[in-house]
């Protein structure tokens, strides 16, 4: 990954009412506010937070990047202009794909240093804010659906701070090898046992896999 990554926002937000189609209200964080400078701990950005415990959040799930790139897609293909950090993301990057990042991958961000862990799986929170029902479907067909780190060392962020590769993991498992393992491949034995090969994948993946493999 040669090309310079740069953070095109920054993002946090506590959970709060959210309302959407006719009228519904939902508890959720997915709308972050845009801010210059921001404190990360191992168990995310300060002023950060998630609505719901059981599929959001805990230290597996601490960032949540999305690629700037696909924002140009999905405007062109729903015909809208989206907000800044539509997805709930707290950071939209460039020059960091779902298929250059490696579950493992080491980064320096800013004065903090992150660890890839796992790929975002897409949910209806996602549908509710955009008003489009198909958007989740499609971003589990492309692939193209961010992914989430675990914090190795605690320190400041600021929107124009730099992100490096660090380490690269051995293995090189994609964000995107996972996600067409999970989402298309779902009795991929090879495939499976492949990822969960790698040590640093999030804990719930891990067991999600081991669960399949079971069966």
């Amino acid at each position: 990954m040669s090309k310079s990554v740069k953070i095109m926002n920054l993002a946090v937000g506590l959970p709060k009412k959210v309302t959407y189609s006719e009228g519904k209200e939902m508890d959720s964080a997915i709308c972050k506010e845009e801010i210059e400078e921001v404190f990360l701990t191992v168990d995310g950005f300060r002023g950060d937070g998630v609505a719901d415990l059981k599929h959001h959040g805990g230290r597996d799930r601490a960032v949540c990047i999305y690629p700037y790139e696909h924002y140009a897609l999905w405007e062109q293909e729903f015909d809208v202009k989206l907000p800044p950090a539509t997805f709930g993301e707290n950071l939209t990057v460039t020059n960091m794909l779902e298929e250059d990042v490696c579950i493992g991958d080491v980064y320096q961000c800013g004065d903090a240093v992150i660890q890839v862990t796992q790929a975002r799986v897409p949910c209806s929170t996602i549908t509710n804010r955009t008003g489009f029902p198909r958007l989740m479907k499609r971003m589990v067909q492309e692939g193209f659906t961010g992914y989430l780190c675990r914090v190795l060392q605690e320190g400041t962020v600021r929107k124009d701070s730099e992100i490096t590769l660090l380490k690269r993991h051995p293995a090189q498992i994609s964000v995107m090898y996972t996600n067409e393992t999970y989402f298309r491949r779902p009795q991929d034995v090879d495939a499976m046992r492949k990822i969960l090969e790698v040590e640093e994948l999030a804990e719930e993946w891990r067991i999600s896999l081991e669960k399949r493999l079971e069966k």
